[in-house]
């Protein structure tokens, strides 16, 4: 650690230290991977935050302590995060205070949602052409790129449906797939 001081660690589930310093690093740098490829900075901060949180939910408190911001940034990121329906917001029993809570099968639902996009921007660019005029050179253009989101709504449905066999095989046989637990998600 910076300085040789380490910060005490907490103890995850499962009884294991956790290093806190080391949290905070992986947090920062999963926000920053998430910000290049496009995501709003301090959402992706509060997402990575929350996926690395053991219950998956911080109330707005815990998040500005834990990425040292301001509520107004908790705020912002989190309207952000529902919009796009990867957080959801709930209130704690008996509090008036909101939690925020990733939702069960995230990336799943990330990425069906994205199907609901690809048909409508599929449908617009085929609606373009057909204004420009498919043998035009703007309209041929629009035809093959509604044609790619076309293949690519396909490809990202077999693709969902692989998904959920994959995690039904691992509820069933109560272990990861072919014996990949462990891997990082990555098979030979």
């Amino acid at each position: 650690m910076a300085g040789g001081t380490e910060r005490p660690g907490t103890t995850g589930e499962g009884g294991a230290e956790r290093d806190e310093d080391a949290v905070s690093r992986f947090v920062e740098r999963f926000a920053a991977e998430m910000t290049e490829a496009g995501m709003q900075r301090m959402a992706s901060r509060v997402f990575a935050a929350l996926l690395a949180d053991d219950d998956g939910s911080m109330t707005s408190a815990e998040l500005g302590r834990r990425l040292q911001i301001s509520p107004a940034a908790v705020s912002g990121a989190v309207n952000y995060l529902t919009q796009v329906s990867m957080v959801g917001r709930e209130r704690d029993p008996g509090s008036r205070r909101d939690r925020y809570r990733l939702h069960n099968d995230i990336w799943y639902a990330s990425f069906a949602s994205r199907d609901q996009v690809l048909t409508r921007w599929e449908r617009t660019l085929r609606e373009g052409a057909g204004l420009l005029g498919e043998d035009t050179p703007a309209g041929a253009r629009l035809v093959e790129t509604a044609e790619f989101f076309a293949f690519l709504q396909t490809e990202l449905l077999g693709i969902l449906d692989r998904w959920r066999e994959s995690r039904r095989a691992v509820d069933r046989d109560g272990g990861a797939p072919d014996g990949h637990r462990g891997s990082g998600g990555r098979r030979p």
